[in-house]
């Protein structure tokens, strides 16, 4: 009998209490705002998640996950390259050439980043520029664009695009900037309007004549690699004074940092749903230890031990608030599925880059998160559950 104390008195005080609805439907209320509360989170942490992973993806691939640089004494030619290539065989490299330049037609001008790259290694390091590249026969001053370039300048194929270079040559009495046609034989797009807007392909060899550096000279090598994060140091272990090895993550270090608080943040305030909503399990809790102290009182004077009340009341809160963890873990995993499968929200294609809605939750979220909230619900039926051990028999049992 007294051992099976504790799960009779939770059957009996889980039934709604016709006597006493509003103690019952505040129990009710916890478990719909626990189940709310961790649905909304659980969905928000896949949004955040597959929401930087989606820049991630976009900005290290027009970043490139490694660039050798040299400094203002160091060359880098082939020389490097081929060491490069000699040491670490597997991993893919481009060398560039890059300068700032002005696009002009038709009386628009904007200002543009231009690339001078071996299409063949950049198609292999940068698969945006490759698919544009792709059955390309590229003479010396054909270029490919950004998107969002040959939007704004009405720019088709075959046209023909002025660009003014900073790089100056003399002209009559003074020092005239560097003027140049290019034939545009496709665009880009990469779903960063930064990138579309402001960055233009050519070759190498034209680059260099406008640049004015010798051929097989270059400015930078981008290097794809299986794992940056650690390829790295093993780059610059090898790399001469006068050379340096930067990681796509450096160079945007300021983006990554601001998203991962402002994940943080969303975290904690989503929680705090959880937490309001558990508040409801404290007070149906102690509402039902009130209501039933002349119970407790007689329990206790009957030989029933204050443990077994304690756990009574605590394996209460708990049921509550675990069933809402339990529906709210379903009805979020089930919000990511509908989310994912079918396009109840669509983004602008031009500003996002996709139409989808991304998702993707991590492990590591999911767990935090369940393991947050069943924190929360146990914190929230502790106290309760004290409170009812602490009835006095005498004076209860006197006056009730």
């Amino acid at each position: 009998m007294i051992k099976s104390l504790v799960p009779y008195l939770v059957r009996k005080y889980i039934r709604f209490d016709k006597s006493q609805p509003f103690i019952s439907i505040s129990a009710i209320l916890a478990y719909l705002g626990v189940s709310i509360g961790l649905m909304v989170l659980i969905i928000a942490m896949a949004i955040m998640n597959g929401t930087s992973k989606e820049f991630e993806e976009k900005i290290s691939t027009m970043s490139y996950p490694i660039t050798i640089l040299p400094s203002a004494t160091g060359v880098l030619d082939d020389r490097m390259l081929n060491a490069l290539k000699k040491r670490f065989p597997n991993f893919v490299y481009s060398p560039y050439l890059n300068t700032q330049a002005i696009t002009k037609k038709n009386g628009k001008m904007s200002g543009v980043v231009v690339f001078g790259v071996d299409f063949k290694s950049e198609a292999q390091i940068n698969p945006i520029v490759g698919k544009a590249y792709k059955n390309l026969k590229l003479k010396k001053f054909d270029a490919i664009i950004g998107a969002n370039i040959a939007s704004n300048f009405d720019i088709n194929k075959n046209d023909k695009i002025t660009l003014i270079f900073t790089e100056a040559t003399p002209g009559g009495f003074s020092m005239m900037p560097t003027m140049k046609r290019f034939k545009v034989v496709n665009s880009f797009k990469s779903g960063m309007q930064a990138y579309d807007s402001a960055y233009v392909y050519t070759t190498l060899y034209a680059l260099s004549k406008i640049v004015k550096v010798p051929y097989h000279t270059y400015h930078g090598i981008h290097i794809s690699t299986p794992n940056p994060l650690e390829d790295i140091k093993k780059i610059r272990r090898i790399l001469p004074i006068g050379f340096s090895a930067i990681g796509w993550w450096q160079q945007n270090g300021n983006l990554f940092s601001a998203m991962a608080v402002e994940k943080k943040a969303l975290f904690l305030v989503l929680m705090l749903i959880i937490l309001v909503a558990s508040l409801n399990i404290i007070s149906s809790l102690l509402m039902t230890v009130m209501n039933r102290r002349k119970e407790i009182a007689l329990l206790l004077s009957l030989g029933a031990t204050r443990s077994q009340i304690k756990k009574a009341f605590f394996y209460l809160g708990s049921l509550i608030g675990g069933a809402g963890v339990i529906t709210g873990s379903f009805l979020g995993l089930l919000g990511i599925y509908i989310l994912r499968h079918f396009d109840i929200i669509t983004l602008p294609a031009d500003v996002y880059g996709t139409s989808k809605l991304p998702l993707d939750l991590s492990t590591t979220d999911f767990i935090s998160t369940i393991v947050g909230a069943v924190l929360i619900v146990l914190a929230s039926s502790y106290y309760p559950a004290k409170k009812a051990t602490e009835v006095d028999i005498l004076t209860t049992l006197r006056n009730e």
